[in-house]
């Protein structure tokens, strides 16, 4: 589309791509007149300043020549850090090069004019500047004359060689794009040569043998040394001739689509898939070479462009001089174009002035030109998108870790034709969190082998505090034998230590083998009881009497000789203990002995009145005390651990914890474990939580242990969740071996947790073990999503170690063409038409509105069912179709996974082209004997060998013949292997 247009009969010259903002050097160009016949020259800049949404362009300065101008460039030569400046050089129709300041140009300070020569005999027509060396400037004129100009000395140039013979003018020189030191010429006739500047003379001549090539331009390829292509300004032969010089006999290929002769082309270094040309049929195309075909064409007015340039620093933009006088701005990007353009007609009409322009007395009339009424028309971008705005590389992470990259290589340059490049796309897997991963397999490892207590110390062993070594001590104590007391040598309290501690405060002297007490003694006392006390009986609590009277536990005291048995009548505290017990009043007794503080007595009277008389007494003696140990006295006695464990002080945790490791029932210790360490944790700090956490673990309580631990960190981090997984999947194994049987992962925060680890070790690639860490029973659709795309991101690999897909927590929907039908909407009767010839939904209602469901549901239920009389299939495939049927069938009865069930369904569809193309007879008998052979291995459950003949078969037909049904047969083959149907 056009965006700048101005009125100039001019040579255009952008600036430099370093050159900001973009302007365009017009030089007034020789041999032509504009309407108003100014015969006047200039040299004029304009700013293309897209921001304004005229079509006009700014003129930033204007410089008069003495001479108008064949060719105009504008090299960076000179410019500044900031890329202005630059110089322009012009080559007049005298034979004179000059060169000109931009800068003094728009400032109109110093002097415009740099350097001039008039080495030429004739005009110069060709100008091109060197890219590698933009001091370098090559120019040709009349008589095969060819200079190179050092801008740095302009006053000698130098020749590329002997001119050529017979002299002719040059119409077009050009420097190759890849080696500095090759440089083209043209002339008219067609011929082109090639020169060495390091050896100054020429390499190679080509021309066209039909000797109807009159060249109008010549380019090299912008990437290939050894490419260029020759455009001929006959009408009788309008073409772009594509050569390579290693194959220089003939052309490589000729571009064809212009009627008449072409007057310009542009090869655009930002895309070698884009050539422009520019002909007398008033056409400017855009093609791509290496194809041939066309690829775009500007809407230009009706006039031959005589110069097409592309800008150096915006790839998308073009500049076009017509001889109408009009240089105009394009870009191939496409929009939208509203006709602004003035009539020339009426141009023309105000350049003669109607008052006697040619002095013949008589006044012209006006002329009445029709204006024609603007209109907005769309323009079609380029049919490919340019390569600068394709994608040179890419990259996009996918599930797993997965990077997936391309790139677009470049073609080979050794091959003249065009070869398709392979395009790759590369698969690597991304790995940022590689000690995530080590400890990850670590931990794996152990929970695999069953070596936990060896994980255990091993970490013990790396932990980098106290704390932690204290929590993996307690989770290795949970695979080891006495847990409980090796808990309370890990509090701090060692039996062996306290009985030497015991023995030392009350003088006696450690007996190793009696633990504290002398056997002699320990027998004696033993004899004085008249039945055995079991070993950890508590003699504080007597358990219920039986009913027979004489089975009462006695405790006889030795009487010596002569001993009076006394027993006062008096009314003082002796004399009415004495008559009490006298009657068998045990509860007053007890009463009396409590009311003289006589305990030791009054406990030992209690242990003959019966189990409730001491319970009774138990408790109002531990009323009666208040000391510091009493609570522990009366925990101990009554075995009411609760009390100590929500009322204790919470500095004397570890007293608390180690009393329930000795006393509590096993029943109440987790619990009571359990309400410790909440106690602990709700004081909210980093150290009472490391505590609270030993508590969990030794009441095995998991989820306790992974709420307090995550309470004082942020599991966010992969490394710190790492901590907390290894310590929950350690304590889960510990549990296990206890109960002898699996933990479900119920608690939400555990399958969050968990659910969070195994994304993590997703995303480093490692599937089947995050697939491994996911809740088993959870029904969270997250976690049944997670489960589902970790299974099928394995591909092959889940399935060859034999598992079964996961549930998918969604209702699989088929989308298939033509509008949606209501759920309730009957279905159209088809009587069995083939599938190759069942015309889809969207076909049967191509070309009407598609917006409302309902008329079009009407309009299929209006259409008559169409009946198809089927052929039979020969009797001698019949045996195809029931052996494949059957097959199918009982593969069906024996799945149980949906996925499987879905590949049947679609089998038993699939299936029936086959059965078409058996009852028309287009089966070749090479297909038909692999599916007779076929048939046979599966009526003998032969799988493996049918799979083998179905290679066999594949490989040796022509897979367009087969390709609707031989895929589903192999997979059908395939579940039946597998189910062993």
């Amino acid at each position: 589309m056009r965006l700048k247009e101005i009125q100039r009969t001019a040579h255009p010259a952008w600036s430099p791509a370093p050159h900001h903002p973009i302007c365009l050097a017009l030089g007034t160009s020789a041999q032509q007149l504009d309407a108003s016949f100014n015969t006047t020259a200039a040299l004029e800049i304009f700013q293309v300043d897209f921001a304004d949404p005229s079509l006009g362009m700014k003129l930033k300065g204007s410089l008069p020549t003495s001479n108008r101008l064949h060719s105009l460039v504008w090299v960076n030569f000179g410019a500044g850090e900031d890329g202005l400046g630059g110089r322009l050089i012009g080559g007049s129709d005298n034979g004179t090069v000059t060169v000109y300041s931009p800068e003094a140009i728009v400032t109109s300070g110093a002097e415009a004019i740099i350097g001039q020569s008039d080495k030429h005999t004739g005009p110069v027509r060709a100008l091109d500047f060197n890219p590698f060396q933009s001091n370098l400037l090559a120019s040709g004129a009349n008589d095969s004359e060819i200079y190179i100009w050092d801008l740095n000395n302009f006053s000698n140039p130098m020749t590329p060689g002997t001119k050529s013979q017979p002299p002719e003018d040059i119409s077009v020189v050009s420097w190759n794009r890849q080696v500095q030191h090759i440089l083209a010429s043209a002339n008219p006739s067609g011929k082109a040569v090639v020169w060495d500047l390091r050896k100054n003379e020429p390499i190679i001549k080509i021309s066209d043998h039909s000797n109807r090539m009159h060249c109008s331009g010549m380019l090299w390829h912008p990437e290939v040394a050894t490419q260029l292509v020759l455009a001929s300004e006959d009408d009788r032969m309008p073409v772009i001739q594509m050569w390579d010089l290693r194959f220089a006999t003939s052309p490589l290929k000729v571009l064809e689509n212009h009627t008449r002769g072409l007057l310009s082309i542009a090869w655009s270094q930002a895309d070698p898939e884009l050539l422009l040309s520019s002909a007398k049929d008033n056409r400017i195309l855009c093609w791509n070479p290496n194809t041939g075909e066309v690829i775009y064409e500007l809407p230009t007015t009706n006039q031959w462009c005589f110069d097409i340039q592309w800008c150096p620093r915006n790839p998308a933009l073009l500049s076009a001089a017509s001889f109408d006088g009009w240089i105009s701005v394009y870009s191939v990007m496409g929009g939208s174009l509203e006709a602004q353009q003035q009539s020339r007609a009426d141009q023309i009409s105000s350049s003669f002035d109607t008052m006697d322009p040619f002095g013949t007395g008589q006044v012209l009339p006006p002329l009445q030109v029709p204006q024609p009424t603007p209109q907005t028309t769309l323009v079609a971008p380029l049919k490919k998108p340019p390569k600068w705005v394709r994608r040179p590389v890419g990259a996009s992470f996918a599930f797993g870790g997965k990077l997936i990259t391309f790139e677009s290589p470049k073609a080979p340059v050794q091959s003249p034709q065009p070869v398709p490049v392979p395009r790759q796309v590369f698969v690597s897997q991304v790995t940022t969190e590689t000690e995530l991963l080590q400890r990850s397999r670590e931990l794996q490892a152990a929970l695999q082998s069953g070596s936990l207590s060896d994980y255990c110390q091993a970490k013990i062993h790396k932990a980098p505090t106290d704390s932690e070594q204290d929590i993996w001590r307690f989770l290795l104590v949970n695979f080891e034998d006495e847990a409980r007391v090796k808990f309370l040598r890990l509090l701090g309290f060692s039996k062996e230590d306290l009985e030497r501690k015991i023995s030392t405060c009350l003088g006696k002297n450690l007996q190793p083998n009696g633990h504290g007490v002398d056997a002699n003694d320990l027998a004696e006392k033993i004899q004085l009881l008249s039945t055995q006390v079991s070993p950890g009986t508590n003699l504080f609590i007597i358990p219920p009497q039986p009913q027979d009277k004489e089975k009462k536990m006695s405790f006889p005291i030795p009487v010596s000789a002569g001993t009076l048995l006394y027993a006062p009548v008096v009314l003082d505290a002796d004399g009415l203990i004495s008559q009490a017990l006298l009657v068998g009043n045990f509860e007053g007794a007890v009463d009396l002995c409590l009311n003289e503080g006589r305990y030791a007595e009054a406990i030992l009277l209690a242990i003959s009145g019966g189990q409730e008389l001491l319970q009774k007494t138990q408790q109002t003696y531990l009323d009666e005390q208040r000391n510091s140990i009493s609570m522990l006295i009366s925990s101990v006695v009554t075995q009411n651990w609760g009390d100590i464990v929500q009322s204790c002080a919470l500095d004397n945790w570890k007293e608390a914890l180690a009393a329930l490791l000795t006393y509590a029932h096993p029943k109440e210790f987790a619990h009571l474990c359990e309400t410790l360490g909440s106690r602990l944790e709700g004081e909210r700090t980093e150290k009472r939580c490391l505590q609270a956490c030993l508590c969990y673990i030794c009441s095995g309580n998991i989820e306790k242990l992974v709420e307090c631990w995550a309470l004082q960190r942020d599991c966010s981090s992969p490394l710190v969740l790492e901590d907390l997984v290894e310590k929950m999947m350690v304590l889960r194994k510990s549990v296990e071996r206890l109960r002898n049987s699996e933990v479900a992962v119920q608690s939400p925060i555990l399958a969050d947790k968990l659910t969070h680890y195994a994304g993590l070790l997703a995303s480093q690639g490692s599937l089947a073990t995050a697939l491994s860490y996911l809740p088993d029973t959870s029904d969270q659709a997250c976690i049944m999503m997670m489960r589902d795309r970790l299974f099928h991101a394995q591909g092959e690999g889940g399935a060859a170690a034999g598992q079964q897909p996961p549930p998918f927590p969604y209702n699989r929907v088929r989308v298939t063409g033509g509008d949606p039908a209501p759920a309730q909407a009957p279905a159209v009767p088809v009587q069995a038409q083939p599938p190759t010839q069942t015309p889809s939904g969207y076909q049967l209602l191509i070309g009407r509105p598609t917006s409302n469901p309902c008329v079009s549901l009407q309009l299929l239920q209006a259409l008559p069912a169409e009946r198809v009389e089927q052929r039979e299939i020969p009797t001698e495939h019949m045996v195809l179709k029931q052996t494949f049927d059957s097959l199918v069938q009982r593969c069906q009865l024996a799945a149980q996974d949906p996925q499987t069930k879905r590949k049947l369904e679609d089998a038993s569809k699939r299936l029936g082209y086959l059965y078409d193309k058996l009852r028309e007879q287009t089966l070749s008998n090479n297909i038909l004997g692999g599916l007779h052979e076929i048939s046979r291995c599966v009526a003998g459950q032969n799988y493996q060998r049918g799979l083998e003949v179905h290679t066999a078969v594949v490989t040796s037909s022509n897979f367009s013949e087969i390709q609707a049904f031989m895929p589903i047969l192999k997979v059908v083959m395939t579940i039946a292997n597998k189910l062993g149907v």
